[in-house]
């Protein structure tokens, strides 16, 4: 299992179109990946788990991934958020 902390700053936080850049990545990968925030986990490859998280400017978030690729899985959603989803 691999954790990240990661701070999202992007205008509109994790919703909609973020959201859905955050979850094609996630799905990118074998390893089961997760998103907590205030003690919530939800799986990070569901759009309504990702959206039910209220992510907003500013608010941290940890990224979990366990399997065969989950620091990349972790490093490469990490570095999404850190670009802002490419906006």
């Amino acid at each position: 299992m691999y954790m990240k902390e990661a701070v999202v700053n992007n205008q509109v936080g994790l919703h909609a179109r973020p959201a859905t850049f955050f979850i094609q990545k996630a799905n990118e990968f074998k390893s089961s990946v997760w998103i907590e925030r205030d003690d919530r986990r939800v799986n990070a490859k569901s759009l309504l788990g990702v959206l039910s998280l209220g992510i907003t400017k500013g608010a941290s978030v940890t990224l979990i991934a366990d399997g065969p690729d989950e620091k990349e899985a972790v490093d490469d959603l990490a570095e999404l958020i850190a670009q802002n989803f490419a906006e």
